[in-house]
Protein backbone atom coordinates (compact mmCIF):
# COMPACT_ATOMS: atom_id res chain seq x y z
CA UNK A 1 0.00 0.00 0.00
CA UNK A 2 1.17 3.21 -0.99
CA UNK A 3 2.90 5.93 1.13
CA UNK A 4 2.47 9.43 0.77
CA UNK A 5 3.99 12.77 2.62
CA UNK A 6 1.87 15.11 3.98
CA UNK A 7 3.24 18.25 4.96
CA UNK A 8 0.87 20.06 7.69
CA UNK A 9 1.29 23.45 8.09
CA UNK A 10 0.12 25.54 10.96
CA UNK A 11 -2.20 28.06 10.75
CA UNK A 12 -1.08 31.14 12.10
CA UNK A 13 -3.22 32.37 15.35
CA UNK A 14 -5.06 36.08 15.44
CA UNK A 15 -2.79 36.86 18.46
CA UNK A 16 0.63 36.72 16.89
CA UNK A 17 3.33 39.35 18.38
CA UNK A 18 7.10 39.74 18.69
CA UNK A 19 7.28 39.28 22.96
CA UNK A 20 10.87 38.10 21.95
CA UNK A 21 10.61 34.95 24.68
CA UNK A 22 12.83 32.92 22.84
CA UNK A 23 16.16 33.29 23.74
CA UNK A 24 18.82 31.56 21.82
CA UNK A 25 16.58 32.56 18.61
CA UNK A 26 18.23 35.74 17.79
CA UNK A 27 15.55 36.67 15.26
CA UNK A 28 13.29 36.99 17.78
CA UNK A 29 14.88 38.34 20.50
CA UNK A 30 16.00 41.19 17.94
CA UNK A 31 12.65 41.87 17.09
CA UNK A 32 11.43 42.40 20.72
CA UNK A 33 8.30 44.79 20.93
CA UNK A 34 7.81 45.36 17.38
CA UNK A 35 4.86 45.94 16.08
CA UNK A 36 3.13 42.91 14.50
CA UNK A 37 0.63 41.92 11.91
CA UNK A 38 -1.36 39.06 12.28
CA UNK A 39 -3.67 39.19 9.51
CA UNK A 40 -0.65 39.46 6.71
CA UNK A 41 1.21 36.43 9.10
CA UNK A 42 -1.55 33.90 8.81
CA UNK A 43 -1.94 35.01 4.52
CA UNK A 44 1.66 34.83 4.03
CA UNK A 45 2.30 31.13 5.39
CA UNK A 46 -1.09 29.80 3.99
CA UNK A 47 0.00 31.33 1.00
CA UNK A 48 3.22 29.50 1.28
CA UNK A 49 0.89 26.29 1.97
CA UNK A 50 -0.96 26.97 -1.37
CA UNK A 51 2.36 27.03 -3.16
CA UNK A 52 3.45 23.66 -2.03
CA UNK A 53 -0.72 22.41 -2.69
CA UNK A 54 -0.16 23.44 -6.43
CA UNK A 55 2.62 21.76 -7.54
CA UNK A 56 1.21 18.61 -6.76
CA UNK A 57 2.43 17.85 -3.06
CA UNK A 58 -0.45 16.84 -0.39
CA UNK A 59 -0.95 19.66 1.99
CA UNK A 60 -3.21 20.21 4.91
CA UNK A 61 -3.35 22.86 7.51
CA UNK A 62 -3.26 22.15 11.66
CA UNK A 63 -5.57 24.31 13.50
CA UNK A 64 -3.99 27.08 16.15
CA UNK A 65 -4.21 26.78 19.76
CA UNK A 66 -6.62 29.37 22.08
CA UNK A 67 -4.63 32.27 23.03
CA UNK A 68 -4.45 34.13 25.79
CA UNK A 69 -3.88 31.03 27.29
CA UNK A 70 -6.80 31.62 30.76
CA UNK A 71 -6.19 28.32 32.09
CA UNK A 72 -2.57 29.14 32.40
CA UNK A 73 -2.90 32.42 33.85
CA UNK A 74 -5.50 30.98 36.30
CA UNK A 75 -3.19 27.92 36.76
CA UNK A 76 -0.40 30.18 37.93
CA UNK A 77 -2.24 32.35 40.37
CA UNK A 78 -3.69 35.38 38.34
CA UNK A 79 -7.44 35.50 39.74
CA UNK A 80 -10.80 36.73 38.27
CA UNK A 81 -14.15 36.12 38.41
CA UNK A 82 -14.35 36.20 34.37
CA UNK A 83 -11.23 35.53 31.67
CA UNK A 84 -11.46 39.07 31.00
CA UNK A 85 -10.63 40.08 34.03
CA UNK A 86 -8.37 37.57 34.41
CA UNK A 87 -6.07 39.24 31.35
CA UNK A 88 -6.77 42.35 32.68
CA UNK A 89 -4.92 41.29 36.04
CA UNK A 90 -2.96 39.36 34.75
CA UNK A 91 -1.46 42.77 32.34
CA UNK A 92 -1.24 44.34 35.78
CA UNK A 93 0.43 41.80 38.31
CA UNK A 94 2.39 39.95 35.56
CA UNK A 95 3.05 41.03 32.31
CA UNK A 96 5.33 38.43 31.28
CA UNK A 97 3.12 36.06 32.23
CA UNK A 98 0.65 37.68 29.88
CA UNK A 99 3.14 37.90 26.96
CA UNK A 100 3.43 34.18 27.26
CA UNK A 101 0.44 33.15 27.80
CA UNK A 102 -0.78 35.16 24.69
CA UNK A 103 2.02 33.49 22.31
CA UNK A 104 1.00 32.42 18.76
CA UNK A 105 4.31 30.12 18.82
CA UNK A 106 2.32 26.79 17.83
CA UNK A 107 2.32 28.08 14.45
CA UNK A 108 5.80 26.41 14.07
CA UNK A 109 4.32 23.03 14.16
CA UNK A 110 7.82 21.63 13.41
CA UNK A 111 8.06 21.84 17.05
CA UNK A 112 4.66 20.52 17.91
CA UNK A 113 5.34 16.59 17.17
CA UNK A 114 7.81 13.77 16.31
CA UNK A 115 6.15 11.51 14.21
CA UNK A 116 7.26 7.85 12.60
CA UNK A 117 5.22 6.18 9.71
CA UNK A 118 3.86 2.59 10.45
CA UNK A 119 6.64 1.05 7.81
CA UNK A 120 9.11 1.78 10.64
CA UNK A 121 7.69 0.61 13.45
CA UNK A 122 7.38 -2.79 15.05
CA UNK A 123 3.84 -2.96 15.98
CA UNK A 124 2.78 -1.01 12.72
CA UNK A 125 1.25 1.36 13.42
CA UNK A 126 1.79 5.59 12.82
CA UNK A 127 3.18 6.73 16.52
CA UNK A 128 3.62 10.39 17.16
CA UNK A 129 4.44 12.01 20.08
CA UNK A 130 3.77 15.61 21.01
CA UNK A 131 6.51 17.74 22.57
CA UNK A 132 7.16 18.83 25.32
CA UNK A 133 8.64 21.73 24.76
CA UNK A 134 9.61 22.40 28.57
CA UNK A 135 12.94 24.85 27.56
CA UNK A 136 9.97 27.52 27.38
CA UNK A 137 6.88 28.59 29.11
CA UNK A 138 5.40 30.15 25.99
CA UNK A 139 6.33 26.77 23.97
CA UNK A 140 5.36 24.30 27.09
CA UNK A 141 1.82 25.51 26.85
CA UNK A 142 1.57 24.06 23.88
CA UNK A 143 1.48 20.10 24.98
CA UNK A 144 -1.45 19.48 26.54
CA UNK A 145 -3.65 20.83 23.39
CA UNK A 146 -0.95 19.39 20.13
CA UNK A 147 -2.22 16.25 22.16
CA UNK A 148 -6.12 16.74 21.95
CA UNK A 149 -5.40 17.69 17.85
CA UNK A 150 -3.79 14.33 17.37
CA UNK A 151 -6.19 12.68 19.03
CA UNK A 152 -8.76 14.20 17.21
CA UNK A 153 -7.55 14.20 13.95
CA UNK A 154 -6.04 10.87 13.98
CA UNK A 155 -8.24 9.11 16.87
CA UNK A 156 -8.40 4.99 15.57
CA UNK A 157 -6.13 3.27 18.43
CA UNK A 158 -5.34 0.52 16.14
CA UNK A 159 -3.94 2.17 13.55
CA UNK A 160 -2.29 5.87 15.14
CA UNK A 161 -0.38 5.49 19.15
CA UNK A 162 -0.18 9.56 20.40
CA UNK A 163 1.98 9.23 22.99
CA UNK A 164 1.82 11.96 25.59
CA UNK A 165 4.59 14.32 26.31
CA UNK A 166 7.81 12.77 27.52
CA UNK A 167 7.87 13.47 31.44
CA UNK A 168 10.98 14.09 33.08
CA UNK A 169 11.95 18.08 33.40
CA UNK A 170 15.13 18.80 31.88
CA UNK A 171 16.51 15.51 30.94
CA UNK A 172 13.66 14.69 28.68
CA UNK A 173 13.37 18.00 26.99
CA UNK A 174 12.08 17.30 23.63
CA UNK A 175 11.37 20.25 20.74
CA UNK A 176 9.76 17.66 18.74
CA UNK A 177 10.81 17.10 14.60
CA UNK A 178 12.77 20.59 14.12
CA UNK A 179 15.38 17.84 15.78
CA UNK A 180 14.50 15.00 13.90
CA UNK A 181 14.61 14.41 9.87
CA UNK A 182 13.42 11.27 8.39
CA UNK A 183 15.70 9.49 4.79
CA UNK A 184 15.04 6.87 2.81
CA UNK A 185 14.87 6.02 -0.95
CA UNK A 186 11.89 5.19 -1.22
CA UNK A 187 8.79 6.37 0.60
CA UNK A 188 7.22 2.64 1.07
CA UNK A 189 10.84 1.60 1.64
CA UNK A 190 11.91 1.38 5.39
CA UNK A 191 13.48 5.16 7.00
CA UNK A 192 16.60 5.81 8.41
CA UNK A 193 15.43 8.16 11.73
CA UNK A 194 18.16 11.02 12.10
CA UNK A 195 17.89 12.60 15.74
CA UNK A 196 19.72 15.39 16.44
CA UNK A 197 20.55 16.38 20.30
CA UNK A 198 21.97 19.76 22.39
CA UNK A 199 23.45 18.04 25.28
CA UNK A 200 23.24 14.93 27.82
CA UNK A 201 21.92 15.28 31.07
CA UNK A 202 23.70 12.01 32.45
CA UNK A 203 26.89 12.49 30.47
CA UNK A 204 27.39 16.10 32.47
CA UNK A 205 31.14 16.47 30.95
CA UNK A 206 30.43 16.29 27.51
CA UNK A 207 30.23 19.63 24.58
CA UNK A 208 27.38 22.09 25.79
CA UNK A 209 27.02 25.68 24.20
CA UNK A 210 27.99 28.36 26.72
CA UNK A 211 26.15 31.53 25.22
CA UNK A 212 22.58 29.64 24.19
CA UNK A 213 20.96 26.71 25.65
CA UNK A 214 20.59 23.44 24.26
CA UNK A 215 17.26 22.61 24.25
CA UNK A 216 16.97 18.78 22.94
CA UNK A 217 18.42 16.20 25.39
CA UNK A 218 20.06 12.95 24.26
CA UNK A 219 18.02 11.10 26.67
CA UNK A 220 14.68 13.04 24.96
CA UNK A 221 15.43 11.35 21.66
CA UNK A 222 16.38 8.05 23.39
CA UNK A 223 13.10 7.74 24.39
CA UNK A 224 11.28 8.73 21.19
CA UNK A 225 13.00 6.29 19.10
CA UNK A 226 12.04 3.39 22.34
CA UNK A 227 9.01 4.55 22.46
CA UNK A 228 7.92 4.60 18.52
CA UNK A 229 9.21 1.37 18.18
CA UNK A 230 12.23 2.01 15.46
CA UNK A 231 14.33 -0.78 15.17
CA UNK A 232 17.98 -0.17 15.99
CA UNK A 233 19.41 -0.26 12.56
CA UNK A 234 16.91 2.26 11.69
CA UNK A 235 17.98 5.49 13.88
CA UNK A 236 21.13 7.37 14.32
CA UNK A 237 22.02 10.53 17.03
CA UNK A 238 24.19 13.42 16.62
CA UNK A 239 25.13 16.18 18.60
CA UNK A 240 24.73 19.62 17.19
CA UNK A 241 27.77 21.86 17.87
CA UNK A 242 27.78 24.04 20.43
CA UNK A 243 29.86 26.65 18.70
CA UNK A 244 26.57 26.47 16.25
CA UNK A 245 23.89 26.73 19.15
CA UNK A 246 25.81 29.87 20.11
CA UNK A 247 25.42 31.36 16.70
CA UNK A 248 21.79 31.11 16.90
CA UNK A 249 21.17 27.65 15.91
CA UNK A 250 18.75 27.03 18.58
CA UNK A 251 17.15 23.36 16.40
CA UNK A 252 19.00 21.15 13.80
CA UNK A 253 16.38 22.51 10.92
CA UNK A 254 18.33 25.65 11.37
CA UNK A 255 21.16 24.18 9.56
CA UNK A 256 20.27 20.84 8.40
CA UNK A 257 17.29 19.83 5.87
CA UNK A 258 16.55 16.61 4.48
CA UNK A 259 14.78 14.88 1.87
CA UNK A 260 14.33 11.39 0.64
CA UNK A 261 17.80 10.32 -0.22
CA UNK A 262 19.46 14.09 -0.25
CA UNK A 263 21.07 15.57 2.78
CA UNK A 264 21.46 19.42 2.75
CA UNK A 265 23.90 20.42 5.58
CA UNK A 266 26.27 23.07 7.20
CA UNK A 267 29.90 21.98 7.79
CA UNK A 268 29.10 23.49 11.80
CA UNK A 269 25.81 21.67 12.08
CA UNK A 270 27.76 18.87 14.44
CA UNK A 271 30.17 17.80 17.09
CA UNK A 272 31.36 15.18 15.30
CA UNK A 273 31.07 16.98 12.16
CA UNK A 274 32.30 14.74 8.80
CA UNK A 275 32.53 11.64 10.94
CA UNK A 276 28.77 12.11 11.96
CA UNK A 277 27.94 12.21 9.06
CA UNK A 278 30.17 8.64 7.38
CA UNK A 279 28.25 7.19 9.95
CA UNK A 280 25.19 7.96 8.52
CA UNK A 281 25.98 7.49 5.33
CA UNK A 282 27.12 4.16 5.76
CA UNK A 283 23.91 3.25 8.36
CA UNK A 284 21.74 4.92 4.97
CA UNK A 285 23.60 2.63 2.79
CA UNK A 286 23.36 -0.66 5.25
CA UNK A 287 19.49 -0.36 5.17
CA UNK A 288 18.66 0.76 1.45
CA UNK A 289 21.23 -0.15 -0.40
CA UNK A 290 21.96 2.99 -1.77
CA UNK A 291 23.98 5.64 -1.33
CA UNK A 292 22.85 8.87 0.66
CA UNK A 293 23.46 12.59 -1.55
CA UNK A 294 25.40 14.34 1.31
CA UNK A 295 25.72 18.55 0.12
CA UNK A 296 28.26 19.53 2.68
CA UNK A 297 28.12 23.67 2.50
CA UNK A 298 31.44 24.96 3.94
CA UNK A 299 31.95 27.97 6.30
CA UNK A 300 34.06 29.80 3.65
CA UNK A 301 31.16 29.68 0.90
CA UNK A 302 28.05 30.83 3.63
CA UNK A 303 29.01 31.60 6.93
CA UNK A 304 27.27 30.60 9.65
CA UNK A 305 25.84 33.70 10.49
CA UNK A 306 24.36 34.30 7.38
CA UNK A 307 22.82 30.77 7.53
CA UNK A 308 21.44 31.99 10.34
CA UNK A 309 20.43 35.27 9.05
CA UNK A 310 18.83 33.91 5.54
CA UNK A 311 17.45 30.44 7.19
CA UNK A 312 19.01 28.70 4.39
CA UNK A 313 18.68 25.08 5.80
CA UNK A 314 14.96 26.01 7.06
CA UNK A 315 13.89 25.50 3.54
CA UNK A 316 11.60 22.54 2.81
CA UNK A 317 12.73 20.17 0.52
CA UNK A 318 10.22 18.15 -2.19
CA UNK A 319 10.24 15.74 -4.90
CA UNK A 320 12.53 12.28 -5.63
CA UNK A 321 15.80 11.99 -7.50
CA UNK A 322 15.04 10.82 -10.45
CA UNK A 323 12.26 13.66 -11.24
CA UNK A 324 14.51 16.21 -9.47
CA UNK A 325 13.79 17.90 -6.23
CA UNK A 326 12.41 21.38 -5.40
CA UNK A 327 13.80 23.61 -2.26
CA UNK A 328 11.54 26.29 -1.15
CA UNK A 329 13.23 28.66 0.82
CA UNK A 330 12.93 32.04 2.45
CA UNK A 331 12.84 35.02 0.39
CA UNK A 332 16.06 36.19 2.40
CA UNK A 333 17.44 33.87 0.88
CA UNK A 334 17.48 35.61 -2.99
CA UNK A 335 18.92 39.03 -1.53
CA UNK A 336 22.05 37.87 -0.09
CA UNK A 337 25.32 37.94 -2.04
CA UNK A 338 26.82 34.57 -0.17
CA UNK A 339 23.43 32.22 -1.01
CA UNK A 340 21.90 33.45 -4.13
CA UNK A 341 24.80 32.68 -5.99
CA UNK A 342 25.50 29.33 -4.26
CA UNK A 343 21.94 28.01 -4.66
CA UNK A 344 22.39 28.90 -8.92
CA UNK A 345 25.30 27.16 -8.66
CA UNK A 346 24.15 24.24 -7.23
CA UNK A 347 21.39 23.23 -9.18
CA UNK A 348 23.46 23.71 -12.33
CA UNK A 349 25.80 20.57 -10.86
CA UNK A 350 25.61 17.23 -12.83
CA UNK A 351 24.07 14.58 -10.51
CA UNK A 352 22.39 16.87 -7.93
CA UNK A 353 19.12 15.77 -7.24
CA UNK A 354 17.89 19.46 -6.42
CA UNK A 355 16.87 21.01 -9.91
CA UNK A 356 15.01 23.89 -8.82
CA UNK A 357 14.74 26.98 -6.23
CA UNK A 358 11.46 28.83 -5.52
CA UNK A 359 11.20 31.66 -2.76
CA UNK A 360 8.08 32.31 -0.36
CA UNK A 361 7.79 35.31 1.56
CA UNK A 362 7.65 34.72 5.11
CA UNK A 363 8.74 37.97 6.69
CA UNK A 364 6.34 37.53 9.53
CA UNK A 365 6.97 34.88 10.67
CA UNK A 366 11.14 35.51 9.85
CA UNK A 367 11.12 38.24 12.42
CA UNK A 368 9.89 36.33 15.08
CA UNK A 369 12.57 33.43 14.14
CA UNK A 370 10.87 30.90 11.99
CA UNK A 371 11.44 30.18 8.18
CA UNK A 372 9.35 27.70 5.70
CA UNK A 373 10.34 24.21 7.89
CA UNK A 374 9.24 25.89 10.97
CA UNK A 375 5.61 26.36 9.25
CA UNK A 376 5.46 22.36 8.66
CA UNK A 377 5.17 19.37 9.67
CA UNK A 378 6.13 16.11 7.87
CA UNK A 379 3.64 13.10 8.44
CA UNK A 380 4.11 10.04 6.27
CA UNK A 381 0.75 7.94 6.19
CA UNK A 382 -0.01 5.19 3.87
CA UNK A 383 -3.95 5.07 1.98
CA UNK A 384 -5.42 3.27 4.63
CA UNK A 385 -4.22 6.07 7.22
CA UNK A 386 -4.89 8.64 5.04
CA UNK A 387 -8.44 8.03 4.76
CA UNK A 388 -8.63 7.52 8.64
CA UNK A 389 -7.55 11.13 9.22
CA UNK A 390 -10.83 13.10 10.44
CA UNK A 391 -11.91 16.92 9.58
CA UNK A 392 -11.47 18.46 6.52
CA UNK A 393 -7.75 19.45 6.82
CA UNK A 394 -6.28 18.80 3.34
CA UNK A 395 -5.69 22.18 1.45
CA UNK A 396 -7.33 22.55 -2.05
CA UNK A 397 -8.56 25.46 -3.70
CA UNK A 398 -12.38 25.82 -2.19
CA UNK A 399 -10.57 25.46 1.67
CA UNK A 400 -7.55 27.50 0.41
CA UNK A 401 -10.29 30.67 -0.45
CA UNK A 402 -12.47 29.82 2.82
CA UNK A 403 -9.09 29.89 4.89
CA UNK A 404 -8.40 32.96 3.09
CA UNK A 405 -11.64 34.96 3.46
CA UNK A 406 -11.59 33.82 7.17
CA UNK A 407 -8.07 35.36 8.05
CA UNK A 408 -9.55 38.86 6.27
CA UNK A 409 -12.62 38.87 8.55
CA UNK A 410 -10.79 37.79 11.62
CA UNK A 411 -7.47 38.99 11.87
CA UNK A 412 -6.70 42.37 13.05
CA UNK A 413 -3.61 44.04 10.88
CA UNK A 414 -1.54 45.23 13.67
CA UNK A 415 -1.02 44.03 17.13
CA UNK A 416 1.74 45.56 19.73
CA UNK A 417 2.30 44.14 23.46
CA UNK A 418 -0.30 46.90 24.89
CA UNK A 419 -3.27 44.92 22.84
CA UNK A 420 -2.74 42.18 24.35
CA UNK A 421 -4.62 43.54 27.81
CA UNK A 422 -7.46 44.27 25.18
CA UNK A 423 -10.27 41.95 26.53
CA UNK A 424 -11.86 42.12 23.14
CA UNK A 425 -9.13 40.43 21.29
CA UNK A 426 -9.64 37.38 23.37
CA UNK A 427 -13.62 37.65 21.92
CA UNK A 428 -11.82 37.87 18.72
CA UNK A 429 -10.19 35.17 18.67
CA UNK A 430 -12.35 32.94 20.46
CA UNK A 431 -14.95 33.91 17.82
CA UNK A 432 -12.41 33.36 14.86
CA UNK A 433 -11.27 29.80 16.20
CA UNK A 434 -15.05 28.63 17.04
CA UNK A 435 -15.72 29.08 12.91
CA UNK A 436 -12.83 27.81 11.95
CA UNK A 437 -13.76 23.88 13.60
CA UNK A 438 -16.68 24.43 11.54
CA UNK A 439 -14.30 25.22 8.31
CA UNK A 440 -12.31 22.42 9.07
CA UNK A 441 -15.27 19.94 10.22
CA UNK A 442 -13.39 19.17 13.65
CA UNK A 443 -14.88 18.89 16.78
CA UNK A 444 -15.42 21.27 19.50
CA UNK A 445 -11.48 20.88 20.48
CA UNK A 446 -11.17 24.33 22.44
CA UNK A 447 -11.79 25.01 26.34
CA UNK A 448 -14.09 27.80 25.66
CA UNK A 449 -16.64 25.71 23.00
CA UNK A 450 -17.00 22.94 25.91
Amino acid sequence: MGYSEVNFDGIVGPTHNYAGLAHGNIASTANRSSLANPREAALQSLAKAWTVAEQGFPQAVFPPHDRPAVWALRAYGIPGSSDEEVIAKAARLSPDLLHAASSASAMWVANAFTMTPSCDTRDGRAHFTPANLQSKLHRWLEGPFTETLLKSIFPDTEVFFIHEPLRGGDAMSDEGAANHTRLCSDLNGPGLHLFVYGRSVFQENGPRPTRFPARQTLESVQALARNHQIPHHQFSFAQQSPHAIDSGVFHNDVISVGNRNFLLVHEDAYVEGKDALARLNTRFQNLTGKHLHLQLVARREIPLEEAVRTYLFNSQLFGDEEDGMLLLAPAECRESEFVAPWLDELISQPGNPLREVQFADLRQSMRNGGGPACLRQRVVLDETELHQMKGRLLLDETLYAELTAWICRHYRDRLGQDDLRDPQLLAESRTALDELTRILRLPALYPFQW
